[in-house]
């Protein structure tokens, strides 16, 4: 097996899927590449046998051959090298590998290809076609609220919702839930499943936002395919719990507010915060808001009073101001809205303004009981 590549070309390729190995593995061939060669054209493969994903490249070659290349030692090889064209040998009984460039080579012991772990068969899958963009921004609105929770592992995913209407992606940690929905974007068939997040965070690392995504899934398994790169993870099995239903629909107070001004007051006063509860307190009164927090162990406290727009009853709420900054951060809107009840029900924060007409973005934070 002979071919010869660009060093600067495999190395951004072999870039973009070393994100699904994992630093400790109980099979060493998971600690591989898998280069499989087609004629001119060379698949590239890393998985962790839960997420899988390739990538293709056009090399110089005329052959039909695999080999499972050792992941660090290639990329570390590729990253102290200018661009220039490598020239791979593979001895074929003993998997031996030799890189040659223009003023010396390596040689390290690949694995036979044949032992590399095989790709799911995808059956009985439905197919939506969505853009990079759509899926870009519900994964920054929703990732951070997904749960760490192993005994929840339905939570420590982003729900997923295709109707005929919209799509919805939903993350939730039982503290702070996301619900983001697209209207311009249908699906022929109504299904929900639950994606992981790692291979989530592979697909924000990977995506531009002007490419057309090809989505297939089943029961079990899930397949995205863009550009020259296809990502296959396995869904997590498990039931979502009913978002719906934690979402209050009367929320009278409303609070309209800067949003840099908001998440700048909070990040001050939360340094005084304690530091086990991250509790801040609102005080919501006429077009005052006054927001306190205090560290009663070392006698630190903090209060700053902000002009706003409010319309509602007199209230006073407690929050963990580190739900709110994720929050705050996450939304790109230059005001926002947080709509309350009362002390102990969530509250609902929204933008004033949507990047697009056909987004919908609800973030909501459950409170924390104040220290009286």
């Amino acid at each position: 097996m002979n071919f010869i590549v660009s060093s600067a070309t495999l190395l951004r390729h072999l870039q973009n899927i070393s994100g699904v190995l994992n630093t400790s593995n109980t099979l060493p061939i998971l600690d591989n590449f898998l280069f499989s060669l087609k004629g001119n054209k060379l698949t590239v493969s890393a998985t962790d046998l839960e997420t899988t994903m390739t990538t293709s490249l056009d090399v110089q070659s005329e052959e039909d051959s695999a080999v499972a290349v050792p992941a660090k030692l290639v990329l570390d090889v590729l990253k102290s090298l200018p661009d220039q064209p490598c020239t791979f040998k593979v001895n074929r009984e003993n998997h031996q590998i030799e890189i040659a460039y223009d003023n010396g080579k390596s040689k390290m012991s690949g694995y036979n290809g044949d032992e590399f772990p095989k790709l799911p068969n995808i059956e009985n899958q439905s197919t939506i076609k969505i853009s990079g963009e759509v899926v870009s921004n519900a994964i920054n609105r929703t990732l951070f609220a997904a749960g760490n929770d192993d005994l929840r592992p339905a939570m420590s995913g982003v729900y997923c919702q295709f109707s005929a209407n919209e799509i919805v992606f939903v993350a939730t940690d039982a503290h702070k839930l996301v619900r983001y929905k697209r209207t311009d974007v249908k699906s022929s068939d109504s299904s929900d499943f639950i994606l992981p997040k790692k291979p989530l965070n592979m697909l924000k690392a990977n995506l531009t936002g002007d490419e057309e995504i090809t989505l297939e899934y089943n029961q079990s398994n899930a397949v995205f395919t863009f550009n020259d790169l296809v990502l296959v993870c396995r869904l997590i099995d498990g039931k979502y719990p009913n978002y719906e239903a934690v979402i209050p629909k009367e929320n009278p107070n409303v609070l309209t507010i800067d949003r840099m001004q908001f998440l700048n007051s909070i990040k001050r006063v939360s340094i005084f915060a304690n530091k086990t509860t991250h509790q801040i307190k609102l005080k919501l009164a006429g077009s005052e808001l006054s927001l306190s927090a205090e560290d009663t162990d070392f006698s630190n406290a903090s209060n700053e009073r902000l002009t706003c727009n409010y319309n509602g009853d007199d209230l006073e709420i407690g929050f963990n101001s580190r739900f709110i900054v994720e929050m705050l951060n996450n939304l790109d809107s230059d005001e926002v809205q947080l709509a309350m009840s009362e002390p102990s029900r969530a509250g609902i924060l929204t933008p004033m303004t949507k990047t697009t007409e056909n987004e919908d973005v609800l973030m909501l934070v459950m409170p924390v009981m104040l220290n009286r």
